[in-house]
């Protein structure tokens, strides 16, 4: 499979103001909170895939 090596670039609205983050930090730790609890909640290997996740999101948000 052939893949092109160009970054993806484009024009966005609005370009000069200050964008929002897609989650805030709060929300982000409010994310691993809930998939903590999944992972406490369902006992098969979705809710150990959720744990995982949650470990992985911790590890890149920011220490308060």
């Amino acid at each position: 499979m052939e893949r092109d090596e160009q970054p993806v670039t484009g024009d966005y609205p609005g370009a000069g103001e200050p964008r929002l983050p897609l989650l805030t930090a709060a929300e982000a730790r409010d994310a691993v909170g809930y998939l903590h609890l999944l992972e406490t909640l369902d006992l098969t290997p979705r809710g150990q895939a959720a744990g995982q996740l949650a470990a992985d999101l911790a590890r890149r948000l920011p220490a308060d």
